[in-house]
């Protein structure tokens, strides 16, 4: 374990765990921790999904350490991957999956928002209260959050630093799941396992695909993607993949997934 954050690999999944008590928050060293774990992840090829979590289940995290808050202002070297390590990890091209396993505060917010599904046990809670100490969600929050759930909701949140439940969350839509805490990571990683076994350049290329035209007109959505620039989804129109699944299909076995 490297300043509060435990790594496992089960087959091509991984599972990457905050574990700083009391409320797993976070300073600039476990920011630069779990940069390194996601980028180790974006690197190796044999992995395929990742979970991000914590211990405990009061906490997912309290966000920003406000104890180091003086010592490191707004100068905290957070790494290459931005708070937390991975809130501007924008090469990372496959899936991370949050199993929020209780408060989301501030930054465990925003660390939640920066990833591409959230599972939640019911009695967790999600909000932004860094109004309350004269500081803005810069990590994420007032960028991502708006364009989760409308902009009304979303501005309401972080102007009065309200939570919201697991179940309001839901019916939002931000949170693909609630499932009880004795279920969550049981959930996660079944998910995880279905992630892992499709094609695994054919997810790199839809999640290119689709936060690389997040915020395009469907014209000049469909324009950049012909266009040749998107190098995930290029690469999986070249590759061997893309035609394993029709002659799987066609020779009645399981295709067999190669990465080329």
């Amino acid at each position: 374990m490297s300043e509060g954050v435990r790594i496992e690999r089960r087959g091509a999944v991984m599972t990457v765990t905050l574990d700083r008590p009391k409320a797993n928050a976070i300073d600039g060293a476990t920011s630069r921790a779990l940069g390194a774990a996601f980028i180790a992840y974006r690197d190796d090829p044999e992995l395929r999904a990742a979970i991000v979590t914590a211990a405990g289940d009061r906490f997912f995290s309290a966000g920003w350490d406000l104890n180091t808050a003086e010592e490191e202002s707004v100068e905290v070297d957070n790494g290459p991957g931005g708070f937390a390590g991975l809130t501007e990890l924008f090469d990372l091209q496959k899936p991370v999956i949050a199993a929020v396993n209780g408060m989301a505060a501030g930054g465990g917010f925003e660390l939640a928002l920066s990833c591409d599904l959230i599972l939640a046990a019911g009695h967790a809670e999600f909000f932004l209260p860094e109004v309350n100490i004269g500081i803005a969600p810069d990590a994420g929050g007032a960028i991502r959050l708006p364009r989760r759930i409308p902009y009304h909701v979303a501005i309401e949140m972080m102007l009065s630093g309200r939570r919201m439940p697991a179940t309001e969350a839901h019916r939002w839509g931000f949170v693909n799941r609630v499932v009880t805490k004795s279920d969550l990571l049981a959930e996660a990683n079944a998910l995880a396992d279905e992630i892992a076994s499709k094609a695994p350049l054919a997810v790199a290329a839809i999640k290119q695909i689709a936060t690389s035209t997040a915020v395009l007109s469907e014209q000049a959505a469909f324009e950049l993607l012909r266009s040749g620039k998107l190098e995930h989804y290029e690469r999986m129109l070249k590759s061997d993949d893309s035609l394993e699944g029709a002659r799987a299909f066609n020779e009645k076995r399981p295709p067999v997934w190669r990465g080329r």
